[in-house]
């Protein structure tokens, strides 16, 4: 249920931490359990402490009791631990049958799960929450990047380095979408920065867990040049369209385009002529290969960039922000002004399959050298952390004032796990190879202000199993923790049996799964909410209300999670 690297050694630990910045305030074997009123201060975070867990890459949900107080077995392990697809080496498969937990990571650190915020939420009213989730905290009343304006002039307490400067990703985006989901500053200049919709990844990314989503790509210049250097839109569409088709490995639909602009067979056709798709053909062994177009074909050709399927090219950008979740006049849920957080991924170097490999095995052999030690994650909130596959990641979240500022070391962390440990990502990540192709003339490139979930066809694995209906099937719940009894009550009988009636529309229509009710959605809000007035994201950031009675607070040694088979689609 977790990364294999579960365990710590702590003098090798402090002397890694302190290399990039980081000092050690308190033992990772005994996480410090907050009281209900304690509140952390933004000068602690950014101090770069551990303050709870240097092991925050292990998410609460790893720790989940897969078997019931009835003994009945639930799996959402597989939508994570699973047989990967090259060049993604990392085979966590076995993690669905048994917690790989060491002596110092069976401690539950994520002590925010076991509170109870029933008085507090109480004392929010709908009124109050609604306000605050329709408030921008990205932009002033300008209509200018917030963020952007303080790193103008960096708060020392941000400055990592000390040196009057903020090197990190400075937040460009305005979030002003064009119909072909292009964003624009307000004066119409593009920003680079192109929105894509997506069926979300399961569980805990689902609007009805209490957050809504959206992401950004974006591609260095190369990829927005013709030949000469000058930007082309038309190029970068093409391009963008490319990288879908060898991430997806799957043929993908363009507006007709005449290939002589080019000198490139896109539709693999043999000739050149007008193509109306890009044909995916990638075999080197075979001798088939891909090409952009553009300034970034002659890089391609001059081997200044790289192109391989199932992986993006370096300066490959995303952003991803998570929302609050906000309710229209007709009382349908929607994508709010306020930010929780702004996810900031940048791709900083190119590993061949070979070296990918390699580094998949390496950690293996480190597991097997070393198996009292932790992850070493480099980096610090800044200039962003390295995940060790070629990718660095920093992030924003909110502060106790519902400002964004830039995440901890530790709250950094939290997300190197999920982008570097498990078998269900491509090259990293998960959004842009779950992105929907469209069947309108967008293609798939709107942002989600543009195109709601409703009438978004359910998802198929290759072997056309339903990918949600195989989550509920599996887990019985909509999330790890199985505490969403609104989905529980409308997907399952007294029996614990799916009802057909309501995956006959789930298949047709995801949102029917995936949005929750108004008064849900409020009350996640409010849970939330008192999370940050605490700022105790490093003892758990997962809106709740009740405590969570499904998760270890200890994990027993040698517990197995009772799977017998696990469940695997990418073979």
């Amino acid at each position: 249920m977790l990364h294999r690297t579960s365990t710590i050694n702590r003098s090798l630990l402090k002397s890694v931490i302190v290399a990039v910045g980081i000092t050690i305030l308190s033992s990772c074997s005994d996480p410090q359990t907050p009281s209900d009123n304690e509140q952390i201060t933004e000068i602690e975070l950014l101090n770069n402490r551990i303050i709870n867990t240097a092991s925050a890459y292990i998410p609460a949900q790893c720790y989940t009791k897969t078997k019931s107080e009835l003994g009945k077995v639930h799996n959402p392990c597989f939508s994570c631990h699973t047989t990967p697809q090259k060049p993604n080496f990392i085979n966590d498969v076995d993690l669905q049958l048994e917690y790989s937990f060491r002596e110092t990571t069976r401690k539950n650190p994520w002590q925010n799960i076991f509170k109870d915020r029933s008085q507090q939420v109480s004392q929010i009213s709908n009124q109050s929450i609604l306000k605050y989730v329709r408030e921008s905290n990205y932009f002033n009343d300008s209509n200018q990047v917030i963020l952007a304006k303080k790193m103008a002039k960096v708060p020392k307490i941000w400055d990592v380095n000390g040196d009057n400067k903020w090197n990190g990703y400075t937040p460009d985006c305005y979030y002003n979408f064009d119909n072909q989901g292009f964003d624009r500053k307000p004066n119409g200049e593009l920003t680079g920065w192109r929105a894509f919709i997506y069926t979300p990844f399961y569980g805990t990314f689902w609007p009805t867990n209490g957050s809504t989503n959206d992401v950004l790509i974006r591609l260095s210049a190369p990829f927005r040049q013709d030949e000469n250097g000058h930007f082309n839109l038309e190029v970068y569409k093409i391009n963008l369209a490319i990288l879908e088709s060898i991430i997806q490995r799957k043929d993908v639909a363009i507006p007709p385009t005449d290939e002589s602009q080019y000198n490139v067979d896109l539709n693999r056709n043999g000739i050149i002529d007008i193509s109306n798709q890009i044909v995916y053909r990638w075999a080197p062994k075979e001798g088939k290969f891909m090409s952009y177009v553009g300034q970034a074909k002659t890089h391609q050709e001059q081997q200044k960039i790289h192109l391989a399927a199932g992986l993006y090219p370096v300066g490959t950008e995303f952003l991803h922000s998570v929302r609050y979740i906000d309710i229209d006049q007709q009382g349908n849920p929607k994508i709010a002004n306020r930010f929780k957080e702004l996810r900031y991924g940048i791709k900083t170097n190119w590993n061949t399959y070979s070296q990918l490999n390699n580094a998949a095995v390496s950690e293996v052999k480190e597991l097997r050298d070393f198996p009292e030690r932790l992850r070493r994650i480099q980096g610090n909130p800044e200039a962003g952390m390295l995940n060790g596959l070629g990718w660095a990641y920093q992030g924003f979240i909110e502060d106790k004032k519902g400002e964004l500022r830039p995440q901890s070391y530790e709250e950094t962390l939290y997300c190197i796990g999920c982008h570097s440990g498990i078998g269900a990502t491509t090259d990293s990540s998960f959004s842009f190879a779950r992105k929907i192709s469209g069947t309108d003339n967008s293609f798939g490139w709107n942002h989600w202000t543009q195109k709601s979930l409703h009438g978004i066809p359910e998802p198929q694995y290759k072997n056309g199993t339903w990918q949600y209906t195989e989550y509920l099937l599996q887990n019985h719940s909509a999330n790890e923790f199985r505490n969403n009894e609104e989905v529980i009550v409308k997907f399952f009988d007294e029996h614990g049996k799916l009802k057909q009636s309501q995956i006959e529309i789930l298949h047709k229509d995801i949102s029917h799964l995936l949005l929750p009710s108004a008064k849900r959605a409020l009350e996640l809000n409010k849970a939330y909410k008192v999370i940050v007035d605490e700022q105790s994201y490093v003892y758990g950031r997962d809106p709740h209300i009740k405590p969570i009675t499904s998760s270890w607070d200890i994990v027993p040694i040698n517990e197995k999670t009772g799977i017998e088979s696990p469940i695997t689609h990418n073979e």
